[in-house]
């Protein structure tokens, strides 16, 4: 008698671990909800950070592009000047 109620209390024990297991789990459709949230907020983040990555070698390569533009134009001012 012992034995089968020792055995009767550790299946309905069993049982209620494993129900409440069962009921913490999210349904395929929250756990595809939430990827989405996290993969598009995790998708911007990486789109920011790739437009941030190439912006400021553009605006460095803008200044440079100026500089060079304003050394030519005094290259051929003074090469104006020369053959005057």
């Amino acid at each position: 008698m012992k034995k089968s109620r020792c055995t009767v209390s550790l299946v309905v024990g069993l049982l209620a671990v494993v129900g409440l297991f069962g009921c913490n789990q999210e349904t395929p459709a929250e756990k595809t909800k939430a990827a989405a949230a996290s993969g598009n907020a995790a998708t911007q983040a990486a789109g920011q950070a790739a437009v941030d990555a190439i912006k400021t070698p553009m605006d460095k390569a803008r200044q440079t592009e100026s500089v060079l533009e304003q050394s030519a134009e005094q290259t051929v001012a003074k090469i104006k000047e020369s053959t005057q």
